[in-house]
C-alpha cells in the first residue's frame, strides 16, 4: 500500500497552482481578512482562504467590499477568495472583477454551505444544496468568468442523514468544471454541533475525480492527524480550531512541539492589534477586535478580568494599555 502523503508535502490543487503543503486557513465569515490570513502564512499555512464576499457587492461595487474585502497582502502565499450569491451572470461579473482588479487571488472559493439564515434565505450558502442545478450554473459561471481554478465549500446535507452534498460534489466536478471540493461533514441544521461523518468523508474523497480538503471538527493536533488518515484527504482547512492559535499550523508541520508561552501569546495579540489598525484605523480596528480578544485571553488562561477590562476597550490604543498592565503582573512563561 502507498503511504499517506506527510501534511508537510506539497500537493497540485488544479493545473498550475501546487500548494506548498497540506495544512489551510479556512473562509472564516466576518474575520478571514488579509491580517489573519498572513498571520496563518507567518506560521506555516499553505494556502488561506478569504471570509466569504458577497458576489452582489462586487457587482455593484458596494466600496467597502472593494476596498477592504478585497484587500489581499502581498505576503500572504497562495490565496483563495470566497464568494457566494445564488445567481449565475452576478457571479460571473464578480469572478471577472476579481480577476481583473485583485490579480494576487489565486483561487476563486464558492461558499454552498453557510448555514446561517439570512444567507440561505436570498438562495445562497448551504441552500444551494437544495437547488443543484442552479449551483452548478454559478460555479460554471465562476469559472468561464475568472479564468481561474473553482473551488466549492460544502456541507454533507441540509439536516442530518442527508447527503445531497456527495453527489452536488460529484455534479460541480464533472458539469462545471470545479477543481476540488471542500467538504464540511456535518449537515447546515446542526452548524459546529456534532460529530463530523468522516466515513462519509472518506467515501467522497475515494469516489470523487477531484481533490478533497477536509474541514470541520479540526481542533487539535490529535484531531487533524485522526481525521486526514481516516479520510484520506488531500489536505486539511482548520478553521475555529485555529482562533486565537496560529501555533496549530507550526505544530501540525513538524516546525515545534510545545505550545506558545505567554509572551509568545501577548506578541502575537499586539501583531494583531497592529495590523488590524493598519486595516481598519485605531477606533473601528478596537471595536472590530472585541471578537478577537476571547481567543488570546482563553490561550493564556481564560482570565475573567482580563476578558472583562478587554471587552471594554473602544480603541487599540486602550485594549493595549490593558495589555501592557497584564504583563506587568503576569508571570511571562
Amino acid at each position: 500500500m502507498t503511504p499517506r502523503p506527510a501534511l508537510t508535502d506539497p500537493w497540485e490543487l488544479a493545473p498550475g497552482i501546487t500548494v506548498p503543503n497540506r495544512v489551510l486557513l479556512a473562509p472564516l465569515a466576518g474575520i478571514g481578512n488579509w491580517f489573519v490570513r498572513l498571520q496563518a502564512a507567518r506560521h506555516g499555512a499553505g494556502m488561506a482562504y478569504s471570509e466569504m464576499v458577497s458576489s452582489f457587492a462586487i457587482h455593484y461595487g458596494n466600496e467597502k467590499t472593494l476596498t477592504e474585502l478585497l484587500r489581499v497582502h502581498p505576503d500572504e502565499g497562495p490565496t483563495a477568495l470566497q464568494l457566494f450569491g445564488q445567481d449565475p451572470d452576478v457571479m460571473r461579473s464578480a469572478a471577472a472583477y476579481v480577476a481583473e482588479h485583485v490579480p494576487q487571488v489565486d483561487v476563486i472559493d464558492l461558499n454552498m454551505g453557510c448555514p446561517v439564515p439570512k444567507v440561505c434565505k436570498t438562495g445562497a450558502g448551504a441552500a444551494m444544496l437544495k437547488d443543484p442545478d442552479t449551483a452548478v450554473a454559478v460555479a460554471r459561471a465562476a469559472r468561464e468568468g475568472s479564468g481561474k481554478p473553482v473551488t466549492v465549500k460544502l456541507r454533507s446535507g441540509s439536516v442530518p442523514g442527508d447527503t445531497s452534498g456527495v453527489e452536488l460534489a460529484h455534479r460541480l466536478v464533472e458539469e462545471a468544471g470545479v477543481a476540488a471540493i471542500t467538504f464540511h461533514p456535518r449537515s447546515a441544521k446542526v452548524h459546529h454541533k456534532g460529530t463530523p461523518d468522516y466515513d462519509l468523508a472518506a467515501e467522497l474523497v475515494a469516489s470523487l475525480p477531484a481533490p478533497v480538503i477536509l474541514t470541520g471538527g479540526l481542533h487539535t493536533v490529535q484531531d487533524v492527524e485522526h481525521a486526514y488518515e481516516r479520510t484520506g484527504a488531500a489536505a486539511v482547512m482548520l478553521a475555529r480550531g485555529s482562533l486565537g492559535n496560529p501555533w496549530l499550523f507550526e505544530q501540525l508541520l513538524g516546525l515545534r512541539e510545545e505550545d506558545p508561552s505567554a509572551a509568545e501569546i501577548l506578541a502575537e495579540w499586539h501583531w494583531v492589534m497592529d495590523r488590524a489598525e493598519e486595516h481598519l484605523g485605531t477606533d473601528r480596528a478596537g471595536r472590530y477586535l472585541r471578537k478577537f480578544h476571547p481567543w488570546y485571553v482563553e490561550r493564556l488562561g481564560g482570565s475573567k478580568d482580563l476578558h472583562t477590562a478587554m471587552q471594554q476597550t473602544s480603541s487599540i490604543t486602550e485594549a493595549r494599555a490593558v495589555l501592557d498592565a497584564h504583563a506587568a503582573v503576569a508571570p511571562m512563561v
